[in-house]
């Protein structure tokens, strides 16, 4: 068996699912929105696998608290535009991407909390 890295990560295999579906679903966004909010939306989709694989690719906990909280970001930056989508009309609110966004926003705060925990039990 391999060594471990960000791909053993549930949080980030449900980010790369949740940037697939994004892809998928924007791509049948109007052509007059290519560069709008389904870029957006791709870019923020993207950002939350990225920014997990990069702090798990760093050299400390530390670090990887501090992408998490990038990824945070990311995750509510995406949240917001699926609701804009869906008010739009370009995406259907029972569309899998609104329960897989929130799943992954859960995994990453679960993430983001057992990182937390051991970096404090290791500065105590």
């Amino acid at each position: 068996m391999g060594a471990w890295t960000h791909r053993n990560l549930a949080a980030w295999q449900q980010a790369m699912n949740l940037a697939e579906m994004v892809y998928r679903d924007t791509a049948g966004f109007p052509d007059v929105d290519r560069f709008g909010l389904s870029a957006h939306m791709r870019r923020a989709a993207v950002s939350i696998p990225s920014n997990i694989a990069e702090g798990s690719g760093r050299n400390s906990p530390r670090e990887l608290l501090q992408f998490l909280g990038v990824t945070c970001g990311s995750v509510a930056e995406l949240e917001t535009q699926v609701e804009l989508a869906i008010r739009l009309g370009y995406l259907d609110a029972k569309s899998g991407t609104v329960a897989q966004t929130s799943l992954v926003g859960r995994l990453v705060n679960g993430l983001r909390k057992s990182i937390r925990a051991r970096c404090a039990r290791k500065a105590a």
